[in-house]
């Protein structure tokens, strides 16, 4: 049985759980949303770094549903860096088996984006592929699919998240 605080992954509260955190761009509140969701991932990558894994299933839905938003996606694709990309690669790993559908292309496009970082292009290739089948039109999907397809540095893309990074926190805490 799940409660507000206790959502279990496993039956249709937590898809309705992370469908709930999903960003209304029509919101008035559109700026408090993408601050939330920045906000938990920092939270449960934190869980991550100190314990290895997350208990917290409302928190990864409330990462999932955030990451509806384009801003709260970029975010969360700066916030690794060399030394915590492993980190963040199992964290997205397991977000992207519980992700609902239409939820999938963000998380599995953040995959990607680590796994071409980490030289494994087989597996970007696997995860772009598994965010297309979600959404054949997702931006970053669309957009690392270009990126992998004209062997675009490894460094240069890594280069490119840490010159976005900055903009993207200043258009979310503004």
């Amino acid at each position: 049985m799940s409660t507000a605080t206790a959502v279990d992954y496993r039956d249709e509260d937590f898809a309705q759980s992370v469908l709930g955190f999903r960003v209304d761009l029509e919101s008035e509140n559109l700026n408090a949303m993408q601050q939330d969701g920045a906000t938990a991932i920092v939270d449960l990558a934190g869980e991550y770094e100190s314990m290895g894994c997350s208990v917290n299933t409302l928190l990864k839905a409330q990462v999932l549903g955030r990451l509806s938003d384009i801003q709260v996606r970029d975010f969360a694709l700066g916030s690794h860096n060399e030394k915590s990309m492993a980190i963040y690669l199992v964290m997205w790993s397991e977000l992207l088996s519980l992700a609902p559908a239409g939820f999938i292309a963000p998380v599995a496009s953040l995959c990607a984006a680590i796994a071409y970082e980490s030289a494994d292009k087989d597996g970007a290739a696997q995860y772009l592929r598994r965010a297309l089948a979600d959404d054949a039109r997702y931006s970053l999907a669309t957009l690392l699919q270009r990126v992998f397809a004209s062997g675009w540095p490894i460094n240069a893309f890594a280069a490119m998240r840490a010159d976005l990074h900055p903009k993207v926190c200043a258009l979310i805490f503004i």
